[in-house]
């Protein structure tokens, strides 16, 4: 889950009491009309929010949460944002709003926690990095959480190029590379024919080019969170970077394969997916080697060991989130309560919770806890 996921679980999680909530998932948009869908859209998850709460709730006052919302239904500002989606968060007394910019199953929910399984699953494969924007006399850095983009404004003695980083120590005088020598491969990756000083020369620049841009990762820049950096660069110049690279924050684990020279920040953030779906496919993968360990499936013996805080890692398959009925049929049943609730007794006793499709569940359980002990 990213950073700004992570905040707001935690925040949701802080205090349980604060409930009953109302929470609402919407997708937003931009253009006039689709804004006034959307708002009617909220409009109907309140009024039916509405009937669930005075009926699950018949001693609370519904009219401070509805002061809430046609709050935000006055609010233009709120309905301008540019951001995918929207999660709001309702209690009597707070109003909580989480932006996504991931589509999300519009819906509404009322218990006594927040829609928590919501937001796990809007926040899987969502990943916080930096991404390192690597050429071979350049570079710029930039921060993806919650998959926007930002650049990252770095000092003023970072090597953010050749000339910065090595000044009188440059031997080649400079990295163009479009008069020397016999040349083969790509705009930036030249290979040569032959070695002759000056190829030497040029190379010798890279390397300390790319030592000094390593040094400054290592030594000087500020990461307390030791958020992962990634590589936007050339399969020749990740290569290079790879063999002299000493700062714990670099990953080789995944990266984008291709030239970031001239590229913009809206095209660099067309190019995201490529490292998104690295990671996402080794997460799913390590969820397999997890049955190895102790693990139960059966609900009820999940829900003790979620209350005695013995789960380190819950999966839930999203064919789960559905509604039902227990066998009094005048009572609503919602089995999305009882899962919600066992997140909550995951969450606040530090254990992880994953909400995915079945497929990339472990084993395709339906549901699934891994033990500590």
């Amino acid at each position: 889950m990213t950073k700004v996921g992570n905040e707001v679980l935690r925040q949701l999680t802080a205090d349980l009491e604060k409930g009953p909530f109302v929470t609402i998932m919407l997708n937003t948009h931009v253009a006039h009309q689709d804004v006034e869908k959307d708002q009617i859209k909220f409009k109907n998850f309140a009024k039916e929010a509405k009937k669930r709460f005075e009926k699950k709730y018949p001693e609370k006052e519904w009219k401070k949460i509805q002061d809430k919302i046609d709050t935000l239904l006055a609010d233009a500002s709120f309905w301008r944002s540019g951001t995918k989606s929207v999660a709001v968060f309702l209690t009597p007394e707070e109003t909580l709003v989480h932006r996504l910019n991931i589509a999300v199953d519009d819906q509404y929910y009322v218990g006594d926690l927040p829609y928590l399984l919501a937001l796990i699953k809007n926040g899987q494969f969502n990943y916080t990095y930096y991404l390192l924007a690597l050429n071979r006399d350049s570079m710029k850095l930039y921060f993806v959480d919650n998959k926007e983009i930002t650049e990252v404004i770095l000092p003023e003695d970072a090597p953010i190029d050749v000339k910065t980083a090595l000044g009188d120590e440059l031997t080649g005088g400079s990295l163009n590379y479009s008069s020397q020598g016999s040349q083969t491969g790509s705009k930036e990756g030249i290979a040569y024919h032959g070695v002759n000083a000056k190829d030497e020369e040029v190379e010798i620049d890279w390397v300390n080019y790319y030592q000094a841009v390593d040094t400054f990762f290592k030594d000087k820049f500020d990461n307390p969170a030791n958020y992962p950096m990634y590589l936007y660069a050339l399969p020749e110049n990740q290569t290079m970077f790879k063999k002299y690279a000493k700062t714990p924050y670099y990953q080789a684990d995944a990266a984008i394969s291709g030239s970031p020279a001239q590229l913009d920040i809206k095209k660099i953030k067309e190019d995201l997916g490529e490292i998104a779906d690295t990671l996402s496919q080794a997460e799913i993968a390590s969820y397999q080697k997890l049955l190895d360990k102790k693990f139960v499936d059966q609900l009820p013996d999940i829900a003790l060991a979620a209350k005695e805080g013995r789960i380190s890692d819950l999966f839930i398959a999203t064919s789960n989130l559905v509604d039902g009925f227990g066998e009094d049929p005048d009572t609503e049943y919602d089995r999305r309560q009882v899962l919600n609730n066992l997140v909550a007794d995951v969450v606040k006793n530090s254990g992880q919770v994953f909400v995915l499709e079945q497929k990339d569940a472990p084993d395709e359980k339906s549901l699934t806890a891994i033990l500590r002990y």
